[in-house]
């Protein structure tokens, strides 16, 4: 006779050991890469699943909704226990819980996405055409979504509530902006929010920040500016923030922004002698700031759908 094993192998193993519960704790660290094809694969999941309940057409119509504005809810629906064991066979779920939240330190690598073509032996780019260093690149970031922060805070506290004028203190965004946007509504001010994202998440892509709109021209203006100020008020807490980027000549030249990072798109008629950013105010001072969100005709309109970050 052979001898007895308390390891039971083979198709029967399953039926002469009994089912065994196990309990799988699995940790992952993701980064979004592509936020309109995760968008998409979570609706698909969506629209596969089964709902119960009084109505299960709204329950469908509410988590649509939130996977194509929410990435965390995209996730989420990706990410379900149900569906990563429904693919494992001859296992089944018997309850489960997902979390999901967001890593605070994480920071795109600007060394790598804005590299330096400089001189390599000596680092200093000097005689290379005008670049976006890694640098500028992070110190623009932070305060591109320091706005956003910032705008979204409005919202929360004031709501739609007007700007008035003697308490600005009270707002941090939104007092800012020219006066004739201080009566307007909450659906506004968040898509202005999303427009200090959007120019955020180009440089998280590795790509110069060009407005693509008017909102998007003040974004970046306001920025600018407060990178500069950050720079000359607290220039030690700026360096602590670069950590070991690299240095180069272009380093926070902010009047090279300027004239790199505006006017690539945008209003090129109009009288000749007049630079980008004139332009620019001219054709804010006649638009409605509703308008300010239209794409302008040559640059690539944002994908409609890509949701807020609240």
């Amino acid at each position: 006779m052979g001898e007895r094993s308390d390891h039971p192998q083979g198709p029967g193993a399953a039926e002469d050991s009994g089912a065994q519960e196990i309990e799988a704790t699995v940790v992952l660290g993701l980064r979004i890469t592509n936020w309109p094809a995760l968008r998409a694969a979570a609706i698909a999941a969506v629209e596969e699943l089964d709902f119960d309940g009084i109505d299960p057409a709204g329950q469908r119509r509410d988590l649509l909704r939130e996977v194509a504005e929410d990435a965390n809810a995209a996730l989420g629906a990706l990410l379900h226990p149900d569906r990563l064991v429904a693919a494992i066979p001859g296992v089944e779920a018997i309850g489960g819980t997902l979390e999901i939240s967001v890593t605070e330190d994480f920071a795109p690598d600007f060394a790598e996405l804005f590299p330096l073509e400089g001189d390599e032996e000596d680092g200093s780019g000097a005689g290379a055409d005008w670049t976006l260093t890694p640098r500028t690149a992070c110190l623009l970031h932070a305060q591109l979504l320091g706005l956003a922060d910032a705008a979204y805070d409005d919202l929360d506290e004031h709501g739609d509530d007007p700007v008035a004028e003697g308490e600005d203190a009270d707002w941090t965004v939104f007092a800012r902006l020219p006066q004739r946007t201080w009566r307007l509504h909450r659906g506004w001010r968040r898509a202005m929010a999303r427009a200090f994202d959007d120019l955020a998440d180009d440089l998280a892509l590795g790509e110069w920040p060009l407005p693509r709109c008017l909102a998007e021209e003040i974004a970046l203006r306001m920025a600018l500016l407060d990178a500069r100020a950050l720079l000359g008020a607290q220039p030690e807490s700026v360096a602590d923030m670069m950590g070991d980027l690299p240095a180069d000549l272009y380093d926070y030249d902010w009047d090279g922004c300027h004239d790199e990072l505006f006017g690539v798109y945008g209003p090129d008629d109009g009288d000749p002698e007049l630079a980008a950013e004139q332009r620019t105010e001219l054709l804010l001072a006649a638009t409605h700031p509703e308008g300010w969100f239209l794409a302008y005709e040559d640059a690539e309109e944002r994908d409609g759908q890509r949701g807020y970050r609240r």
